[in-house]
């Protein structure tokens, strides 16, 4: 009986090869234990429309990730902080209040776990941030803080 592999099998294959088994071993232990599918063409096309659709939706995503890390490297973030009589800032600027900035200017939505900080900031000037959107795509943001 042939099957079609819907997860990887240790000792068979991976996932989407069509393989030749016996027929109890195919019926009860991978179909029934939802490793495969019995490989009719009608599950073998519908299988590719999906590896289809779903690649669709990855290379939509890693488009938008582009745009995005374009918009981010091609911005300048003002943030304004209370500085101390020391010219330090009073505490310092967190990713939290980085994202929340990025948002209200200009209307990027990111996570704050996303945001990584070379160094923490506790002083004025014009600082860098490494921010992952997914898929191995980075964009790095500068960031410009002004005291108060």
């Amino acid at each position: 009986m042939k099957v079609l592999l819907i997860k990887d099998v240790k000792s068979l294959g991976k996932t989407g090869e069509i393989k030749e088994v016996k027929d109890g071993y195919g019926k009860n232990f991978l179909i029934g234990k939802g490793f495969a599918k019995h490989a009719t063409p009608e599950v073998i096309e519908e299988w590719k429309k999906e590896q289809a659709d779903i690649q669709a939706k990855l290379d939509e995503e890693i488009a938008q990730a582009n745009a995005l890390a374009e918009k981010i490297n091609s911005t300048k973030l003002t943030i304004k902080h209370k500085i101390g009589a020391n010219g330090h800032l009073i505490g310092s600027v967190t990713n939290k209040e980085i994202s929340e900035n990025l948002s209200t200017q200009f209307d990027i939505e990111l996570d704050k776990k996303h945001i990584n900080l070379k160094s923490k900031i506790k002083a004025a000037g014009i600082f860098e941030a490494d921010c992952k959107l997914g898929h191995g795509i980075h964009a790095t943001l500068k960031i410009d803080i002004i005291g108060e």
